[in-house]
């Protein structure tokens, strides 16, 4: 009966522990979001989203035309040019291949 009582009175010792534990948790918790909330308010703050999207697109398009012109290899005639030879040579295969080859339609 004794071991009993000793043993119900440290289960109840521990869930009050528990129990404290986790209320100071909870408490923390709730502090340390007020204080996430209030360092983005500063550092972000209300503002018009819109606008700062299309300054945003904006900025990288610039930024990608830039770069596109300051790293291509070729100047935009020679590269218009090996397009165009390119997109010869495909049609130029393309129509040989016609040519070379019976389409089963002219048996007799």
């Amino acid at each position: 009966m004794r071991m009993n009582n000793l043993l119900r009175s440290i289960l109840k010792t521990a869930i009050y522990v528990i129990d404290s534990t986790a209320d100071s948790v909870d408490r923390v918790s709730d502090r340390a979001t007020r204080i996430a909330d209030n360092a983005r308010d500063v550092i972000h703050p209300d503002r018009n989203e819109t606008l700062h999207n299309v300054l945003a697109f904006t900025a990288g398009v610039g930024l990608g035309v830039a770069a596109g012109i300051l790293l291509a290899p070729q100047s935009g005639a020679e590269l218009r040019g090996s397009i165009s030879d390119r997109v010869q040579d495909i049609s130029d295969k393309v129509r040989g291949r016609n040519d070379a080859y019976a389409t089963g339609t002219d048996i007799r």
